[in-house]
């Protein structure tokens, strides 16, 4: 991919999925084939922590000077807009991949998984679930090892206490005030984040910018050099 000079000297800041490891970035990374200097924000495992206590986490690793573009994925897409909401001064824009504003489960599924959230992650995620969810049914064998050993590096009273961040989360007022251009990323496959979540979204910012791509859940895992491109365009653009 070539990029502008302007691409080139931009940061990219990493806030991961649920696993909060960043671990499950690496395929992207290499994907974006050092255009961009790379940091990946990595959650504790062991404390169970808000979303305004991850926070912390998020402005330690984005640089005080220099332009950089914020991307989130999944879980960590409420912080992100948290944080931009901020307006840092060199926050060039923000990238949200499978990302929602409020809880992506909706009306009684969202309390029923409220309620069995402790026993879901009691167990290692079965390869069923994982391909249903996350992956894709046609995952590589590699790729479901992977998810599988950075969710169960992560203490599953802390999953549980993100599952149920998730379900309470409503970030609509800050996404309201964020005044940096967005890219919202759409795995056209999620069964877990549907479109009504975008939808949300762009009634607040109309001027969001959408890339839809063919995909599950784990859309920069499936996707990685797709995913690489689509940012590299839109960091283009910033120029």
């Amino acid at each position: 991919m070539a990029v502008s000079t302007q691409t080139q000297r931009l940061k990219l800041v990493l806030l991961p999925g649920m696993d909060g490891t960043g671990e499950l970035f690496s395929e992207f990374v290499a994907a974006l084939a050092g255009e961009f200097e790379t940091a990946t924000v990595r959650y504790p495992a062991e404390q169970c922590l808000s979303y305004a206590e991850l926070e912390d986490f998020v402005r330690a690793a984005c640089p005080i000077s220099g332009p950089f573009l914020l991307l989130a994925e999944s879980f960590s897409t409420p912080l992100a807009i948290q944080y931009a909401a901020s307006n840092p001064g060199n926050l060039e824009g923000l990238v949200l991949c499978a990302g929602f504003a409020t809880s992506p489960v909706r009306g009684w599924r969202r309390f029923l998984s409220s309620l069995l959230a402790p026993l879901v992650f009691r167990v290692p995620v079965p390869n069923l679930a994982a391909k249903l969810w996350l992956v894709g049914p046609d995952a590589s064998p590699s790729l479901l090892a992977a998810v599988r050993s950075a969710v169960s590096s992560v203490q599953s009273r802390v999953l549980t206490a993100r599952l149920r961040a998730v379900l309470g989360c409503d970030v609509r007022a800050e996404l309201g005030r964020v005044a940096v251009p967005i890219l919202y990323i759409q795995a056209k496959q999620d069964r877990l984040v549907s479109a009504s979540c975008l939808d949300e979204q762009r009634r607040i910012k109309p001027q969001m910018s959408v890339a839809e791509l063919e995909g599950p859940h784990l859309l920069l895992q499936r996707e990685p050099r797709r995913a690489a491109e689509v940012v590299a365009v839109f960091a283009q653009h910033l120029a």
